[in-house]
């Protein structure tokens, strides 16, 4: 079954943060509202279950570590990177097409 729109995203868009290197949560979601200018956030209850859902199929890698308070840093797999070009480019096709069709409603 294909993942709803917004879902997809949500996915891509955590694994385009950790393409640029290891992050724990926090991290992602900072990235992600920053780098996308606050057009994407993410709410506490819904980054943490995409998280371990890519984890789980493999695509981000988990590690517990640090001093005291322990966090989970997550990193890019290859499996990782695969999925993050085959989505983007699945992405852009989908919105090309939806731009030509918003295009062509206001050319009258």
């Amino acid at each position: 079954m294909q993942a709803t729109l917004s879902k997809r995203i949500n996915e891509l868009l955590v694994l385009a943060v950790l393409e640029r290197g290891p992050a724990h949560g926090y991290q992602i979601a900072l990235s992600v509202e920053e780098r996308t200018g606050g057009a994407f956030s993410f709410q506490h209850g819904t980054l943490y279950p995409i998280l371990h859902r890519l984890e789980t199929d493999g695509h981000v890698r988990g590690t517990w570590g640090g001093k005291g308070r322990r966090r989970k840093t997550y990193e890019l797999t290859d499996a990782g990177r695969a999925e993050l070009a085959a989505g983007a480019a699945q992405l852009e096709r989908q919105f090309r097409v939806l731009l030509e069709l918003f295009g062509g409603t206001h050319a009258a």
